[in-house]
């Protein structure tokens, strides 16, 4: 960590320490670039830095792992960057859908779910039969997803031809599917497979039908990972480290308060750490932070165009949530649970209901980290983390009060509502799962809505970011380039979706886009290994990237640490 910054200029300024912005940071340093990472908390991890309580760790933003399997962009965009990189794990036992009268589970290889829904369902087995096969297309073609990831921004007209044949071989089995969404077209989208109403409870709180399809799709191609040992965290920490070892600064408590403009070109940030405010100039910016904030905020009111400001504002996100973290007196499978995470969902109710945010009525998932990942809780013990959507407004934005600049300031009232809000949920659980789960409970932590927007600055505390759809699409909420010239996009508004495959993503492009103006023979090599055309080693022995020692050393989680010293 750097207390202070090392210089008064950079090719590079980062800000943002999340996911997204580490892993640009990481690339740019091993492409021989100076980089400065602006962080406004005192640790990096964003969404991923998870927590510790005692001497338990907690991995708090992860359901599930994607595209960190062998061909997946993770693992490409990770495995240029160092051999050393964290290796995520298989996962085998994947959801468990809880339902009243219903209890499935899909696991890696779906064709026992799609056996169990036949025995269930023997009058529906042809259109069972044939949702799986049209599930099974789509995985073969999303198998190659990661050769398609580079944005039409880093493109010549030649690439974006040959990258549009790629998209349309693996886009060519969503078509006939994409249109069906909300609560009547998920319907008639099912009807197509099988008309069974109870059999359509499967998916009852899902918004499109592709959201049907993909899971079992991933399931067929094994793309489903949990984090490493140690949780998600440790990626960050894999990437601060690579980052330092260039000699590279990553700034913690350091609040941006403006971007630096000559002649309305970013020339970099100024950013107050610890009373003392700092000028960093840089060639060019990456903003791996919340996009209005950015242009709302830090840039003159008249630079970025109206309208997109108000396609933002209107932009399709996806929820908060209430996210509850639970350290147990007991191992987590004491209780019954196994890998696999659990969804439990409310009877009649509509599509939009289980995504309400009401806690009555919205879906549940529930995950047993410490049941995945034995370095997580001490001996003996365990933890759970439990999700349900929830928005910014509830309850009138949760008792806070908003003060003159818009921030939420916390009561009083803004506890109690969190701490009624999560009995809700454990109650639903203990009630669904048949278990007595309080009398397990050591501590809980509840992270609300309004935690997630003190933590991102996202609008509404949105988890993830814009949804994939159409309105999106034409509104062009996502973008890599904006109006001010060397002032990039990275992290989740520059791409559509969520999580961490999407992070990494737009991270690599935002890389790509900066090599483009400062490294051309660096970014034509990568480039070519984004679009599969050249492998990791062949990149590397070109010799325009800096070598790496392959030297992180992951640290022992504090479980790990005591049962040392029990030694």
């Amino acid at each position: 960590m750097s207390e202070i910054v090392a210089k008064s200029s950079y090719d590079v300024v980062i800000i943002g320490a999340g996911i997204s912005g580490m892993t640009a940071a990481a690339l740019l340093s091993r492409s021989g670039l100076s980089v400065c990472v602006v962080e406004k908390e005192p640790h990096a991890g964003g969404y991923l830095a998870g927590f510790r309580r005692k001497d338990f760790r907690f991995d708090s933003a992860i359901h599930w792992l994607n595209q960190c399997g062998e061909r997946g962009i993770v693992t490409k965009v990770f495995q240029f960057i160092g051999d050393d990189r964290p290796r995520p794990q298989a996962l085998d036992r994947i959801y468990r859908n809880k339902a009243e009268n219903l209890d499935y589970v899909l696991t890696s290889n779906p064709d026992e779910l799609k056996a169990q829904f036949i025995k269930d369902f023997p009058h529906e087995k042809a259109g069972i039969e044939k949702f799986f096969t049209a599930a099974k297309k789509i995985a073969r073609t999303w198998d190659l997803y990661a050769e398609n990831f580079r944005a039409a921004d880093t493109m010549s007209i030649l690439d974006k031809m040959s990258n549009g044949m790629k998209k349309l071989t693996f886009i060519r089995p969503l078509v006939r599917y994409i249109w069906y969404h909300g609560e009547e077209g998920v319907t008639k989208g099912l009807n197509l497979f099988f008309k069974d109403p109870e059999l359509h409870r499967y998916w009852a709180s899902e918004h499109d039908l592709l959201s049907c399809l993909f899971p079992i799709a991933w399931a067929y191609i094994g793309d489903y990972q949990l984090p490493p040992k140690g949780g998600s965290q440790v990626f960050i920490e894999w990437l601060a480290h690579v980052t330092e070892h260039y000699r590279n600064d990553i700034v913690y408590g350091a609040t941006v308060q403006e971007i630096l403009l000559e002649n309305n070109e970013c020339k970099g940030v100024v950013f107050e750490r610890k009373g003392k405010v700092h000028h960093i100039k840089s060639k060019q910016v990456i903003a791996a932070c919340d996009v209005e904030m950015l242009y709302e905020r830090l840039l003159p009111k008249d630079l970025i165009p109206q309208s997109l400001k108000d396609n933002l504002k209107s932009a399709e996100l996806y929820s908060s949530a209430v996210a509850i973290s639970l350290a147990l007196d007991c191992p987590t499978e004491d209780l019954g649970f196994t890998e696999e995470l659990i969804m439990i969902q409310a009877e009649g109710i509509s599509r939009a209901a289980h995504d309400s945010g009401d806690p009555h009525k919205t879906a549940i998932s529930i995950i047993p980290p410490s049941l995945r990942d034995k370095t997580l809780a001490p001996d003996g013990k365990g933890t759970l983390t439990v999700y349900s959507s929830a928005y910014i407004d509830y309850k009138d934005y949760w008792g806070c009060e908003v003060d003159e600049l818009g921030n939420y300031v916390r009561t009083d009232a803004y506890y109690q509502i969190k701490e009624e809000f999560a009995n809700i949920i454990l109650d639903r659980i203990e009630e669904r799962l048949g278990i007595d789960l309080r009398s397990h409970i050591l501590f809980m932590d509840i992270a609300s809505p309004i935690t997630h927007w003190r933590y991102s600055y996202n609008r509404g505390g949105s988890i993830m970011g814009a949804r994939p759809g159409r309105a999106n699409m034409e509104a062009k909420i996502a973008h890599y380039k904006t109006p001010v010239k060397n002032l990039i996009l990275g992290g989740h508004w520059a791409d559509l979706g969520g999580g961490v495959p999407i992070a990494v993503k737009s991270a690599a492009n935002a890389a790509l886009i900066v090599l483009q103006e400062q490294k051309p023979e660096t970014f034509k090599v990568f480039a070519k290994y984004a679009d599969g055309k050249i492998d990791y080693k062949a990149a590397h022995a070109s010799g325009v990237f800096e070598e790496y020692d392959n030297s992180w050393v992951q640290e022992k989680t504090p479980s790990q640490q005591q049962r040392e010293k029990k030694k």
